[in-house]
């Protein structure tokens, strides 16, 4: 599997819901909590070329967007491929 970092906060519905998608399908993450570190959400907002929201999902490094973006890309049948090694 690729690298997979997820920007969420504790209270957002969004975050939970692409954690849940990345759990079903037995994805690791890394979970990085802009409340928790306030400077990680200037970071975020560099690496996602503008996204202010979160969850902002990244699989090798590559921006994905939100969690209606992963959740899109799921319908589609491109997240698994984007997973795979």
């Amino acid at each position: 599997m690729k690298t997979v970092e997820i920007y969420t906060s504790p209270f957002c519905g969004y975050c939970h819901a692409a954690k849940r998608l990345l759990t079903s399908k037995s994805v690791a993450f890394t979970e990085i909590d802009v409340m928790a570190d306030p400077a990680q959400r200037a970071e975020m907002t560099r690496r996602s070329n503008g996204g202010r929201t979160v969850p902002q999902i990244f699989i090798d490094g590559q921006p994905i967007g939100g969690s209606d973006d992963l959740h899109a890309l799921d319908r589609a049948g491109r997240l698994d491929a984007l997973l795979k090694d």
